[in-house]
């Protein structure tokens, strides 16, 4: 069916953008360099993140494991909302203008919705 297509395609451009952000920490982590709170150690906000997008990436192409990959990608995505939220706080966002500061927080908000869609359509199989 069209919903069928249209939920396969939201599945791969979510594990595409999951595995690409992946290897980005690893290959050029200055790209989020001040999207990490000075508190925290940026090395192992990187290896966390790379690690944790990549088993969701890889999940969510795997039918036995997509509902769990679109569990992860839903708690992934609300655990980075308040990053963008401080970073629209900001005077000068890292993402670039307020604008887009809160045009970057619709989009996460739409991920967690499709992290949750993914989670809540698709059975466990065994």
């Amino acid at each position: 069916t069209n919903m069928k297509i249209f939920q396969l395609i939201v599945l791969f451009i979510l594990a595409f953008l999951m595995l690409a952000g992946a290897f980005n920490h690893l290959y050029a982590p200055e790209t989020y360099k001040e999207f990490i709170p000075d508190f925290f150690p940026e090395t192992l906000a990187h290896m966390l993140s790379a690690v944790a997008e990549a088993a969701i990436g890889i999940a969510l192409l795997i039918p036995k494991y997509r509902k769990w990959g679109g569990l992860g990608f839903f708690i992934l995505m609300i655990s980075f909302l308040p990053i963008h939220i401080w970073d629209l706080t900001k005077d000068a966002p890292a993402i670039g203008s307020k604008v887009t500061a809160i045009i970057r927080i619709a989009v996460q908000l739409l991920f967690i919705a499709a992290g949750w869609w993914i989670y809540k359509t698709y059975r466990i199989k065994s």
